[in-house]
């Protein structure tokens, strides 16, 4: 219907309408164009303040700051590496625990599921799990960042629940047709899985990709298997207290330079420019696979 047919109280609503969600793409996209703002802005400058969405005075150098560490490529490479390897194994692992645990015939799905539900409020805390990663040979070891987080049980649940929501009569037609329970899984349930796959898979890489703590406190005296986030704390840190400054003339200059707002800023667009790149590709699973896998018991 154009507008002109419209009554006037369907274009009172419309306008409301129109207004909360301008209202709501400003207060969205605020936050992020004034960091990104901040980012580009001279150091000097910026504490001035008055930075909204616009740089002030046009500068790439908080960007050249970050980008000469020496560390940076390797924990670039490394958390590239994590989050896809991160990804794929906890998409896989959870996909088949889920599968597994929506059987009608697996007569212990339930005690399972009430077990794996017990490790979502409890915990062995900082302490013991250290020592049981140093007890299992994994510190100072990639496969640190991989095994701990091979299984969430969320994942799990969210997974079983959007296979329950399956027609349990294709199981059973692929199983007539002579299908194992492998090529049902993978050749019926999986394909059948898509959006809410896309949604895990979107939980766990920016869980991988952000991550740092781990590497903190099991990988800090290796620098081949150190990450981004990580490099990027570290960054931060210098700049704050200018520590790394003294100890590095090349960059002395530079650290002078920028303040640890800028510094800030920019930190947070390196680290969250590529899940912003990411999204895109999966935003049209994401809203299906939340719906479809949540509200199901």
């Amino acid at each position: 219907m154009t507008w002109a047919r419209k009554s006037l109280s369907d274009r009172l609503f419309d306008l409301v309408l129109y207004a909360a969600m301008i209202f709501t793409v400003v207060v969205t996209l605020y936050p992020f164009l004034n960091v990104l703002a901040i980012s580009l802005n001279d150091s000097t400058d910026t504490v001035r303040g008055g930075i909204h969405i616009w740089p002030r005075e046009f500068t790439l150098k908080n960007y050249e700051t970050i980008f000469q560490y020496s560390g940076l490529m390797t924990g670039f490479r490394n958390s590239v590496i994590r989050t896809l390897a991160g990804t794929l194994i906890g998409v896989i692992s959870a996909s088949m625990v889920a599968y597994v645990l929506s059987r009608e015939e697996f007569q212990a799905r339930r005690l399972f599921s009430m077990l794996f539900a017990l490790t979502m409020y409890f915990s062995g805390g900082l302490i013991p799990v250290y020592m049981l990663m140093r007890d299992l040979s994994l510190l100072n070891s990639f496969w640190v960042y991989l095994i701990p987080g091979l299984l969430s049980v969320w994942n799990v649940f969210i997974i079983r629940s959007y296979i329950n929501g399956l027609p349990y009569a294709l199981q059973e037609s692929a199983k007539i047709d002579g299908a194992n329970d492998f090529t049902i899984y993978w050749r019926v349930v999986l394909p059948l899985c898509q959006p809410v796959l896309a949604t895990v898979a979107l939980f766990i890489a920016v869980g991988q990709w952000n991550s740092w703590f781990d590497t903190y406190l099991y990988n800090s005296s290796n620098e081949s298997l150190t990450t981004l986030q990580y490099e990027l704390m570290k960054v931060l840190q210098s700049t704050q207290n200018n520590a790394d400054a003294a100890r590095n003339p090349n960059m002395a200059q530079n650290i002078a330079a920028v303040s640890p707002e800028s510094i800030r800023m920019a930190i947070t667009i390196v680290v969250t420019l590529p899940i912003l790149l990411v999204y895109p590709f999966l935003q049209k699973y994401f809203v299906k696979g939340m719906t479809l896998g949540a509200v199901k018991s």
